[in-house]
């Protein structure tokens, strides 16, 4: 179950006129309340109860976006073990590799025995169970499929960090660059199509309906050219050349020129994105991780879609 988060409201401080005896005084004080730490319970998307005596000092995350939200509220120096594909933020890829993100290594990790690791769960068999048998405890966050569920997860495991009022602070930021950005392209005149190409040719996908990239077009006031299908459905060269994209966004990032792979298919080049060479990359990591660059996801696409409202 997620966390619904309610927007972050900034409060005001304090202003306090002190001695300089009394503010040493209080200075001793809140350095000693830090020090103290308290048990607390958080409860993961399985509504499993995890009790924390203080606040972890190592931590294993098992997927990108996770470890990227650890680095955004201040705990990536915590992590001793990440996955072959966290590269983000650079310190991330100095991280020893533990996953590949679909298989970890067990054996790895309880040798490590982080004091909390931070998993992930697709709807299915999670497999943590040799992990708690070890005694290691794992907080388990499911794939997020829209932006309150980004911020649910920013919540929760700012929670389990003891990093509450960092994590809030994460969700306000993210929410005041989409807001920037819809600004942006809130006057356009006509909301703009773009085909998202996620897999290239013979098996082209495409993103639909009741997906996160979904959430990211939608929040950047773009059509998505395949919107009346839902998940990642893959698609034929013909029902792309049919329904003639006026632009085209690909992610796919392991060709060696993906753009140019586009334009060159047959009978593509009469598909008015190709005429107009309005084919684009966008970065995949940043349009499919559900994490603290979300905000990032939304700016990249409204800028590709619409330049002229950010010149």
């Amino acid at each position: 179950m997620k966390i619904t988060y309610f927007k972050y409201l900034s409060i005001g401080a304090l202003a306090f006129t002190l001695t300089a005896c009394q503010s040493e005084t209080s200075d001793t004080e809140t350095a000693s309340e830090s020090e103290k730490q308290t048990s607390y319970t958080v409860t993961d998307d399985l509504d499993n109860e995890l009790k924390f005596e203080e606040v972890p000092a190592t931590v294993v995350s098992l997927i990108p976006s996770n470890t990227e939200i650890l680095y955004e509220i201040g705990a990536g120096e915590k992590i001793i073990g990440a996955t072959d594909y966290d590269n983000y933020p650079a310190e991330a890829a100095e991280v020893e590799r533990v996953s590949d993100s679909v298989v970890f290594n067990a054996e790895r990790i309880i040798e490590l025995d982080p004091d909390v690791v931070i998993g992930y769960s697709t709807g299915g068999p999670t497999g943590y169970e040799e992990l708690e048998a070890a005694g290691i405890q794992v907080f388990v966050i499911e794939s997020a499929e829209s932006f309150e569920d980004v911020y649910g997860d920013i919540e929760q495991i700012s929670t389990v960090m003891g990093l509450e009022d960092k994590g809030e602070e994460v969700i306000g930021s993210i929410q005041q660059q989409i807001e920037e950005v819809q600004e942006k392209v809130s006057d356009v005149e006509e909301k703009r199509q773009l085909y998202v190409e996620i897999s290239p040719s013979p098996e082209i996908y495409t993103t639909g309906q009741k997906t996160f990239q979904q959430e990211i077009l939608d929040h950047a006031n773009v059509e998505n050219l395949f919107g009346d299908l839902e998940g990642w459905p893959q698609i034929s060269e013909e029902e792309v050349i049919q329904r003639n994209p006026k632009i085209i966004a690909t992610t796919v990032s392991y060709t060696e020129d993906p753009i140019e792979e586009i334009k060159a298919r047959e009978g593509w080049n009469s598909i008015d994105a190709v005429e107009n060479d309005q084919v684009f990359f966008v970065d995949s990591d940043i349009t499919s991780r559900p994490g603290p660059r979300i905000g990032e996801a939304v700016e990249l696409v409204a800028k590709t879609v619409y330049p002229e409202a950010f010149k």
